[in-house]
C-alpha cells in the first residue's frame, strides 16, 4: 500500500485545528521515533526508512510500531509504499534490528493531535505535529491507497487541504529527520 500524503507547515495552526474539529475529535499522542540505517547510510541514501515508534496517548497507554518505507513513488509529495506492524516488545525488536546490521541514525519526539475521518469514500488521517527541536507546527494529511489509485488519492487530499484553508505556499516536503539533524548541528 502507498501512504499518499501531503505535509504543510502551518501559518495559522489554530484555524486549521478548529476546521479539523468540525470533522473529528482529536486524539492527543506523543511519538518517540528511532530511525535506523546501515553503517554506510545505504538506507537514507536510497530514500528508504526503517523506524521503530513508541506511541503514548493521554492516558499513558503505550504501544509500539515497526515501519518500513520504500523510496517515494511521487517526488512532489514524497508519498511512499509503507509497511507497518505492531510490536509487543520494543527492546526485543531493537535487538533484532541490531542483529540485522542496522544502527540508530536519529531519534526524536513528536507531539501530535490525530484526527481520523472519512471523505470522498477514503479513510483519512490528519495529524497536527510539533517537534520540540524544530520551529513550526505541521499538518500531515494522509490516506492509504494502491499505486494505481495514487493520482486520485492525491486529488482527494488536495481537496481536503483546500477545504482546511491550506495554501500551496504552506506545502512542504521537508523531512523531520533532516530538520532535527540540522537543529542539532
Amino acid at each position: 500500500m502507498i501512504e499518499a500524503e501531503y505535509k504543510a507547515e502551518l501559518t495559522t495552526p489554530d484555524r486549521v485545528r478548529a476546521a479539523l474539529r468540525e470533522r473529528a475529535t482529536p486524539i492527543a499522542v506523543s511519538y518517540w521515533d528511532t530511525y535506523y540505517d546501515t553503517p554506510d547510510n545505504r538506507f537514507d541514501g536510497s530514500g528508504r526508512e526503517l523506524r521503530l515508534r513508541t506511541v503514548q496517548d493521554s492516558t499513558g497507554r503505550q504501544w509500539h510500531l515497526l515501519t518500513f518505507k520504500a523510496p517515494a513513488v511521487d517526488t512532489e509529495t514524497g508519498s511512499k509504499p509503507e509497511f507497518e506492524t505492531s510490536v509487543a516488545d520494543r527492546d526485543a525488536m531493537q535487538d533484532i534490528i541490531f542483529q540485522l546490521g542496522f544502527r540508530p541514525s536519529i531519534s526524536f519526539t513528536k507531539r501530535c493531535e490525530n484526527f481520523e475521518f472519512t471523505t470522498a469514500g477514503r479513510s483519512m488521517l490528519a495529524t497536527i505535529a510539533e517537534v520540540p527541536e524544530i520551529a513550526g507546527t505541521f499538518l500531515e494529511l494522509e490516506t492509504r491507497t494502491e499505486e494505481s489509485d495514487l493520482p486520485l488519492a492525491l486529488e482527494d487530499l488536495r481537496t481536503v487541504l483546500a477545504e482546511l484553508g491550506i495554501s500551496p505556499g504552506e506545502l512542504t516536503n521537508k523531512l523531520y529527520t533532516d530538520a532535527v539533524r540540522q537543529a542539532r548541528r
